[in-house]
Order: C-alpha cells, then sequence, then structure tokens
C-alpha cells in the first residue's frame, strides 16, 4: 500500500469513529427523551450515522485498508478520551438530568464536533474525488442534523 492511499485511510479512520461516535450518543439520546418526535428523530439520527460509517468503510476497503476495530483496552481506552474530545462527553449527565433541552444541546455539541473533523478530512491532501463526495455528503447531511437539534431544541 502506497503512503497516499494511507493517508486517505487514516482520513477514512478518523471519520468511521467520528461516525460511531455520532451513532452511540443519538442512541442514547433517543433513549433518554420522551418526547416521541423528538426520540424518533434521534433514532433516525443514529440510523444514518450508522450507514456513514458502512459508507466510510467500504471506502478504505477499496483502497486496501480495513477500519481499526478498537476492542483491546488501550483502544477501549483511547476510544473514550477520543469521544470526549469529539464532543459527546456531558451527555451522560444531561440523560441523568433527565432534561431534553440539554441532551439536544449535546447533540448539538457532538455534531459542531463531528463539522470539524469532516471539515478537515475535507482539506486532507490527496483525496480521491469518490471519497471526496462521500465525505461532502455526510458533511452537509451533518450540518442539516445540527440545524434540526437546534430548531428541536427551541421548541422542547
Amino acid at each position: 500500500m502506497d503512503n497516499a492511499n494511507s493517508k486517505v485511510i487514516d482520513t477514512l479512520n478518523d471519520l468511521v469513529t467520528t461516525a460511531r461516535d455520532g451513532q452511540k450518543g443519538y442512541e442514547t439520546a433517543a433513549g433518554a427523551v420522551q418526547n416521541i418526535q423528538v426520540k424518533s428523530e434521534l433514532e433516525r439520527l443514529a440510523q444514518q450515522r450508522a450507514i456513514f460509517v458502512s459508507e466510510l468503510e467500504s471506502k478504505a476497503q477499496q483502497l486496501g485498508g480495513s477500519t481499526k476495530d478498537t476492542t483491546t483496552v488501550e483502544g477501549v481506552a483511547l476510544e473514550a478520551a477520543g469521544a470526549v474530545h469529539r464532543g459527546w462527553i456531558n451527555l451522560k449527565s444531561a440523560v441523568g438530568a433527565n432534561d431534553s433541552k440539554a441532551i439536544l444541546g449535546e447533540c448539538e455539541t457532538g455534531d459542531e464536533a463531528a463539522l470539524k473533523a469532516y471539515d478537515n478530512a475535507l482539506h486532507a491532501e490527496g483525496l480521491p474525488v469518490d471519497v471526496k463526495s462521500v465525505i461532502q455528503r455526510q458533511y452537509q447531511e451533518i450540518q442539516a442534523a445540527k440545524q434540526m437539534i437546534t430548531s428541536m431544541k427551541q421548541s422542547v
């Protein structure tokens, strides 16, 4: 595998982790809100992020890479530390407080962090056009999700 491909695969792996965090975050949030409409939207977004993961993984595999599965103890610790960094850290306390506004606020924060990660990825050198277009589309879908969360937050 050449160096350019391995850089692209690293970029894809970062986004896989970001999308997985979003999926877990939205699943947690959906399980915690009472409002049926909000719950179903959050479940839909969790599903959306699961689709993002599989799209990104298949791009990495096409390039001859595999997406890292962190099931080691170090991996789990790193993943937890990464989740903090990726904006989903305060979700548990919002869920504990059973506060829909706070939960949606944490979803916004998580998507804010995801948008930064995607933006960085879009500026990575040497992304193949097909990879870049997948990342671009997912970026736009995350932006739309974040705007929707913001307006839901104002209505709960």
